[in-house]
């Protein structure tokens, strides 16, 4: 495994990978490479934990290809209200909320708009644990490794916030790994995970995760739900 050396020794990437464009065939294909990068942990009491929906793909080939028990983390993006491709945050299914203040003040965004975005996100999220989750408890991860995977990093608000959520219930170790991530989305993240695998590090002005793809869409819930299907979380 190559180590970057501008990036510090807890991070893990591939040099050759670095600042390259469509290099994954699709989310299948990051989960394969992703795979083989965390081969250490086949067959260990460790727990792959998928953001979806993108995150959903990547994480159950990881944990299929490694032997790792599978299953769902679902945060959500705070949408500007203007731009739904993009947000000024995250909020967590345990409702951990995370704002991008910095973005906050430059968009000028009220308190009472902030809090009507957050609210709507709640409300997606709910519908997700609905239908992703039904009756299904949350995995007690108390003292295990924990590989928690999305499709990529842009901002890395979402991971934080995942990472925050998954921390208060006291993982032994937490390990973020990605296919593709901006420099400074890891950087953002870095003090919070033991460790930080990332395939195709990137930097630049600007960073968009769909770059990595040669094939890139946006998942469906029907396809989110095929592949819990296929993992033995849904009938």
């Amino acid at each position: 495994m190559g180590r970057g050396p501008t990036l510090g020794s807890k991070i893990i990437d591939e040099p050759s990978l670095r600042n390259r464009m469509h290099i994954f065939e699709d989310r299948l294909h990051a989960g394969e490479l992703l795979a083989k990068k965390l081969g250490k942990y086949k067959g260990t009491n460790s727990y792959v934990l998928g953001i979806p929906a993108g995150g959903v793909p990547v994480g159950y080939i990881v944990a299929k290809r490694l032997g790792l028990a599978f299953e769902i983390a679902i945060t959500r993006k705070i949408h500007i209200p203007w731009n739904k491709e993009a947000g000024f945050g995250a909020v967590t299914w345990n409702g951990t909320t995370l704002l991008n203040q910095a973005l906050v003040d430059t968009l000028g965004l009220s308190e009472k708009e902030i809090e009507r975005c957050i609210a709507e996100e709640v409300e997606a999220i709910k519908e997700r644990l609905k239908l992703f989750r039904s009756d299904r408890a949350f995995p007690d991860i108390k003292g295990k490794t924990i590989i928690l995977i999305d499709d990529g990093l842009a901002s890395g608000f979402t991971m934080l916030a995942t990472i925050k959520s998954i921390k208060q219930r006291k993982p032994k170790e937490l390990i973020v790994a990605i296919p593709t991530a901006s420099l400074e989305a890891i950087e953002r993240i870095k003090p919070y995970a033991n460790k930080i695998i990332c395939l195709n590090t990137r930097t630049g002005p600007t960073f968009a995760v769909a770059d990595a793809y040669k094939l890139w869409y946006d998942l469906e819930d029907e396809e989110v739900m095929a592949i819990l299907k296929k993992a033995g979380l849904k009938k």
